[in-house]
């Protein structure tokens, strides 16, 4: 089927492969390249099943047209799959401050507190972006007498 919206064509995939335990992915990904004469690093298969009493595995097939409508639709662990994308590995601790640096907020603010994790301090002390004692608005209350 083509799925014009990701700009790729997606397929079940049924493979048969009687006296193997199973076949390689890299050896798929060839085959539908040569099939539909494309390059294979374009050529995404996953989810692969072994039908019971094995020779025969189905799973799920997509080819994209390029290499940026890939890397724009696909999930970024299949993308490392391929080499298409590192992942970057932030220490034990930057991970444990992080996530209790989320745990204080709620909701869509939690994305925006994750990505604040590069946040500089200043000469004097305070980070970037935050207003001093001083400089906050003072409220005026009025009573009427």
């Amino acid at each position: 089927m083509t799925n014009r919206l990701l700009c790729r064509k997606q397929m079940v995939v049924d493979v048969l492969h009687p006296g193997q335990p199973s076949v390689k992915k890299t050896e798929i990904r060839e085959k539908l390249g040569k099939m539909y004469k494309i390059a294979p690093d374009l050529v995404f298969v996953f989810g692969f099943r072994t039908a019971f009493g094995g020779g025969k595995s189905t799973g799920f097939g997509l080819i994209y047209d390029t290499l940026d409508f890939a890397k724009k639709f696909e999930p970024k662990h299949r993308l490392q799959r391929h080499g298409l994308f590192e992942k970057q590995k932030a220490t034990r601790k930057q991970r444990k401050e992080r996530k209790n640096r989320m745990k204080k907020v709620r909701g869509t603010k939690k994305t925006k507190v994750g990505a604040a994790a590069g946040k500089k301090f200043t000469r004097d002390g305070l980070f970037k972006g935050f207003r001093t004692p001083a400089s906050r608005p003072v409220l005026l209350m009025r009573t009427m007498l």
